[in-house]
């Protein structure tokens, strides 16, 4: 079975993958980056669920899995070069970054140093088990 002809004009990495940002439909905030290959992303065409792949677990992984805090795609946009897709997302329980934040951009720049302007929503030692180094741990 050959791919659908939308999948075509994306244009996934020598790795087989694409940038994928999360923005909050409601806000505008950008929750995060992660990483889609071929599957990921047809599986969240397919269930209106962001799935990403997690380079450092080496599989696919469904946004919220563990934690709950899942996304419920609203819209599916792809950038003029092809090689990064935006999905507008409703954020289950507020919380995407795996730091227990609203967002993962969380620090800011200021005077030669990363200051860290938001709060933890949830703990995420209540939400996460113990995970590697943190890493692709947005679910």
């Amino acid at each position: 079975m050959s791919p659908p002809d939308w999948l075509d004009a994306v244009h996934f990495d020598a790795n087989g993958l694409v940038a994928a940002i999360a923005q909050e439909s409601g806000t505008g905030d950008i929750l995060m980056v992660a990483w889609m290959n071929r599957e990921a992303l047809e599986q969240t065409v397919l269930t209106g669920q962001a799935t990403y792949w997690s380079r450092s677990r080496q599989r696919l992984w469904r946004k919220g899995e563990e934690s709950g805090h899942t996304q419920a795609v609203g819209e599916i946009r792809l950038d003029c070069d092809g090689d990064a897709i935006l999905l507008t997302v409703t954020q289950a329980g507020g919380v995407a970054c795996h730091t227990g934040r609203h967002s993962c951009f969380y620090s800011r720049l200021e005077g030669g140093q990363w200051v860290v302007t938001d709060p933890v929503v949830r703990d995420p030692a209540l939400v996460y088990a113990p995970k590697g180094d943190g890493h692709d741990s947005h679910s």
